[in-house]
């Protein structure tokens, strides 16, 4: 059953907001359970944010069908990463604002010892979630064009 209203656009950016809240939701969970500074915290981060990469592209692919070209998978990949990558630093920038403990958790240094802020975490969270969202846009499509594809029939 294909969809003709469903955009590149709006699915992305919808499926970036809930992407975003799932993130929002864990990453507040691990503020207060005290494990943000773990490796695995952030680990966990980038998975569910790669699900939700590639279960919009699903959500695409489905309201599509077979017109669905590789440019509007690729792009709503990207759209999801970014409106979700967008939102938690925000969640994070206002975690900042709230607990000062929870950013002490997680705060690096750079080479010259000077502590890094909440507005460096947070650009950092855009840009590492957006550039994974890339990637994991760019290897979904990979699997989700790959059916389409019909072998040669016939080289003589």
């Amino acid at each position: 059953m294909a969809d003709n209203q469903l955009t590149s656009e709006s699915n992305g950016f919808r499926m970036g907001v809930i992407t975003a809240a799932v993130l929002a939701a864990y990453t507040g969970i691990a503020a207060a359970a005290g494990f943000l500074g773990k490796i695995e915290a952030g680990t966990l981060d980038i998975v569910i944010l790669a699900a939700g990469v590639v279960l919009a592209i699903r959500r695409l692919k489905q309201a599509k069908g077979r017109r669905m070209s590789y440019f509007q998978g690729f792009s709503t990949g990207i759209i999801t990463a970014l409106s979700a990558s967008v939102l938690l630093g925000a969640f994070f920038w206002l975690l900042g604002g709230i607990s000062q403990a929870a950013v002490r958790q997680i705060q690096a240094r750079d080479l010259f010892g000077a502590d890094l802020g909440v507005l460096i975490g947070g650009l950092g969270i855009i840009l590492l979630g957006t550039m994974t969202g890339v990637i994991t846009a760019l290897i979904a499509m990979q699997y989700f064009k790959a059916s389409e594809h019909q072998a040669i029939a016939g080289i003589e």
